[in-house]
Order: C-alpha cells, then sequence, then structure tokens
C-alpha cells in the first residue's frame, strides 16, 4: 500500500511538471515556486525579439549607409577650398537648433549642410594663386595689401606714388614748351647760339627731374607689388615660385631674396649700363637724324637757305656721311634694347636656378651602400608567402 501511495505521488508530481506547449503560452509570465514569485523566460518571444532587433539594426545601418554615401558623393562634387569648417558648422547648428536658417542656405540636405557652400568670388578668393595676386596688384595699386590685410601699407602706398605722379605731371607741364621752342629753332638752324644753349640748358635740367619723379613713381610701384609677393602666405608656395616671380617683378629682386647679394651689383649695375647706352644712342640717334633732313632738304631746295646749310656742321660733311652715323646710332640703340631684355630673362633663370641649388646636395659625399634584403613574396605555386632573398645597392654622387 505504500508503495502504491509512493507511486502516486511521483506520477503526480511528474504531471505537474510537465505542461503542453499551448498550455506554455496561455501560462502567465511569472510562476508561484515556494510561495515566492520569479520571471520566467519565454524563449520563443526572445526569439522573436531579438529577430525584430536584428531587422531595425540592419535598416539603421542601410539608412547611414545611404546617408553616408550621399554625402560622399555631393561633398567630391565640392572643392575643397569651399568646403566649411567642422567647427563653423557645429556653432550654426547650435545657433539654429539644428539646421540652418532659411535665409543662411537656400538648399540644405538632412544633416543640415547647405547644398552649395559660401564661396568667396573670383575677385577675392581664400585660395588665390600667387601669380593671380601679383597680377592683379599690377593693374589695382594696393590690392596685394588688401589681400594680405596689411591695411596700413595704403596710405604710404597711396601717397609715395599719387605724390610722384604730380610731381611729374606738373615737371612735364614745364619741360613740353621748353621743348616746343627748341624743336622750333633746331628746326630752322642747328647753329649755336646762346638762346639756344640756354634753352636747351633749362630744358635738361626740366627733364632730368621730371625724369626722377617719374623713376621714383614707377620704384613706389613696384616695390608694393613686391611687397604683396613677399608676404603672400595664403598657400603653401616655394621658395623657387618666390624667387622667380619676384625676378620678374624687378631685376635682382630673386637674387636678394636668394639672399646671393653679390650678385646684385652685376644685375643691377648692368642694367644701368644699359639704360644709359640706350639713352646716349638714342640721343644721338635724333641729333643725326634731324642734322640729315636739314642737310637733305638744303641739297633738293638750296634757293629756301640763302645763307647756307642750316644743319650744326653747316655743309662740313654730305648727306651720306651724315646718314651712316645716323644708322649707326639706331642700330646700337636697338641692339642695347635687345641686350637689355637678354640680362632681365638671364636674371630671372638666374633666380630660379639658384633657388633650386639652395637645397641641393653638393657636397663631396660618392659612396656605394650595399646590404641585404629579406622579403616576402606571394608565389601562387607555391599557395602562399614565400620568403624572397637579395641585396640592396645605393649609390651616392
Amino acid at each position: 500500500m505504500a508503495r502504491i501511495r509512493f507511486r502516486l505521488l511521483l506520477l503526480l508530481a511528474a504531471l505537474a511538471l510537465w505542461t503542453p506547449a499551448d498550455a506554455q503560452l496561455r501560462r502567465g509570465a511569472r510562476t508561484v515556486v515556494r510561495g515566492g514569485t520569479m520571471p520566467r523566460t519565454d524563449s520563443l518571444k526572445l526569439r522573436a525579439d531579438s529577430l525584430a532587433d536584428a531587422a531595425f539594426a540592419a535598416e539603421l545601418d542601410s539608412l547611414f549607409d545611404a546617408e553616408f554615401r550621399a554625402d560622399s558623393i555631393r561633398l567630391t562634387e565640392l572643392r575643397t577650398d569651399d568646403l566649411f569648417t567642422l567647427d563653423s558648422i557645429a556653432a550654426a547648428r547650435v545657433a539654429s537648433g539644428g539646421a540652418f536658417a532659411e535665409a543662411g542656405a537656400e538648399k540644405t540636405d538632412t544633416a543640415g549642410l547647405p547644398a552649395r557652400p559660401y564661396r568667396k568670388g573670383w575677385f577675392m578668393s581664400d585660395s588665390m594663386s600667387l601669380s593671380k595676386v601679383c597680377w592683379l596688384s599690377t593693374v589695382l595699386p594696393g590690392y596685394g595689401q588688401v589681400y594680405n590685410k596689411q591695411y596700413w601699407k595704403l596710405p604710404i602706398l597711396y601717397g609715395t606714388v599719387g605724390t610722384g605722379l604730380a610731381l611729374f605731371f606738373h615737371e612735364n607741364n614745364t619741360y613740353r614748351p621748353l621743348k616746343r621752342q627748341y624743336d622750333a629753332l633746331t628746326d630752322r638752324s642747328l647753329s649755336r647760339t646762346p638762346e639756344l644753349n640756354a634753352l636747351q640748358s633749362k630744358m635738361i635740367r626740366s627733364n632730368t627731374r621730371r625724369q626722377v619723379y617719374l623713376g621714383l613713381t614707377i620704384a613706389s610701384y613696384v616695390y608694393f607689388i613686391g611687397d604683396a609677393a613677399v608676404n603672400y602666405s595664403t598657400n603653401d608656395v616655394s621658395h623657387v615660385k618666390k624667387a622667380t616671380t619676384l625676378a620678374c617683378i624687378f631685376p635682382g629682386a630673386g637674387q636678394i631674396y636668394n639672399k646671393s647679394y653679390w650678385k646684385v651689383p652685376f644685375v643691377v649695375g648692368g642694367f644701368a649700363s644699359l639704360i644709359y647706352c640706350i639713352d646716349w644712342n638714342n640721343r644721338g640717334y635724333q641729333r643725326f637724324k634731324k642734322a640729315y633732313n636739314l642737310i637733305s632738304d638744303y641739297d633738293a631746295h638750296p634757293e629756301n637757305y640763302p645763307d647756307g646749310p642750316t644743319d650744326e656742321f653747316h655743309g662740313r660733311y654730305s648727306a651720306s656721311f651724315i646718314l651712316n652715323l645716323r644708322n649707326n646710332y639706331r642700330r646700337n640703340r636697338d641692339l642695347c634694347i635687345i641686350i637689355t631684355g637678354a640680362l632681365y630673362a638671364l636674371q630671372i633663370i638666374d633666380a630660379h636656378v639658384d633657388a633650386h641649388l639652395k637645397d641641393y646636395d653638393i657636397s663631396d659625399d660618392l659612396s656605394m651602400n650595399l646590404e641585404p634584403l629579406v622579403d616576402y613574396a606571394y608565389v601562387p605555386g607555391a599557395g602562399g608567402n614565400r620568403p624572397v632573398f637579395g641585396f640592396n645597392m645605393s649609390l651616392k654622387f
């Protein structure tokens, strides 16, 4: 009897522990265990939740990937120098609550970034090249100083250039009437008279002052173009380009930038000598040109000159001899002009090459280095990487 009761108790306990699947689904989330409660894990529900989480995560990943691709495509279409910095984007988002104001950007994407960022125009760009700055400074005096934000130099520039131009025009108004009087006298006769000598001396002094004022004006103008090139720091510009640009702006400036000061006297002295030769030969050409015209006119119409030839030589030389002298002076003048252009190009080439050689290794180190080499190369036939042994040889000269 006791055995039967024990077996019945075991059977009831087994029935109590075993429950069909439908009954498990209908059972609540909690089960009474020894008068207390404990959470019961539902395997089907956990599986459904895990599947839903996985699907949601995949959808988010796809959305993020699509946004990233769209942003990448948009950013690659934009120029690098037109992109906003991260700080400005963050500040704009904070100020506008996560999106740009309608007045600040006409079109915005999902991230609040403008479809076309603000960019400065062609005339004043943040990434303008050195050559463009120099060309605009040539056309517009002071542009380089404005671009480099050195506004305090503008009064000095306009003051010196304006003063030089004013003095030049004032002296030019004095020189031109003297030149007309001199031409009127010498067109009739080149005979030296006290009146002609006094007029010529006054004209030469006025012309000298006029040339000095014009030279100072041009020097100030060119100096500020070079100043814009020297202080240019928007983009990384090599020393070679700066030296070449300065040599193009003014002869000798490239040598000064390269610190080759011993070359400056040769460049400046060469230009000064050639300019003097050009002026000398041009004055000789004008002198004998006028004499030849007077002699030719006398030979053609002697009746108009009852007192004989009126050239400065008074007929001592023939027209053909004067013509040869005129042509020689003209040829020498043109040759000096050609040599001046060649010297200008030569000093540009010298500045360019000298800037290159500043960083060039010209030491006497002639050596050869030989060292072992161990590398790994993929060999398809061997089915993997295999070591490769050899030597590295370097020759320095």
